[in-house]
């Protein structure tokens, strides 16, 4: 889902066929976002003309921009992830486009859980991948048959 560094930051739940980025969000924790939110939240509005009272209110008290929600994606989510680093592909063993499955490392509170395991059984947790690392959702169907049990009994590992 997302990871508990991220239950700070207004998230919602992916949708099939969406395009996300790898996004460092306030928290200083790597996660996914839409790339049209991260555009609405940092591309300056255009500038209205505005009497000097209200120039001089809003000098004082600034508009907030809306946070950026982070995007959950349920694990056993199928993804392709694009524009892998090629330090990556060499470490891992895989392209620089891959279908992945998301997947929880571990069930420990407070710790990185989120991560992609690669075709060949690789895994690499979200805060390892690239700031700006391009993510496609391919199928949400499979998250709903995962049984996370495994996950409770700490067996699971990432290299």
């Amino acid at each position: 889902m997302c990871d508990y560094s991220l239950m700070a930051v207004p998230n919602r739940l992916a949708q099939e066929g969406e395009a996300l980025v790898a996004h460092r969000f306030s928290t200083g924790s790597l996660g996914l976002a839409s790339p049209g939110d991260l555009k609405r939240a940092f591309e300056p509005a255009l500038p209205a003309r505005r009497s000097f009272w209200c120039t001089v209110k809003q000098f004082f008290n600034p508009p907030r921009p809306e946070p950026v929600p982070a995007v959950c994606i349920p694990p056993g989510a199928r993804l392709q992830l694009q524009d892998i680093p090629v330090r990556l592909q060499h470490e891992f063993g895989v392209g620089p486009v891959e279908e992945v499955t998301f997947t929880q490392i571990s069930a420990a509170v407070n710790s990185y859980r989120d991560a992609v395991r690669f075709c060949n059984g690789r895994t690499i947790r979200l805060q390892e991948l690239r700031e700006g690392q391009r993510v496609r959702v391919l199928d949400l169907s499979m998250a709903e048959e995962l049984d996370l049990e495994p996950l409770r009994q700490e067996g699971v590992r990432f290299i």
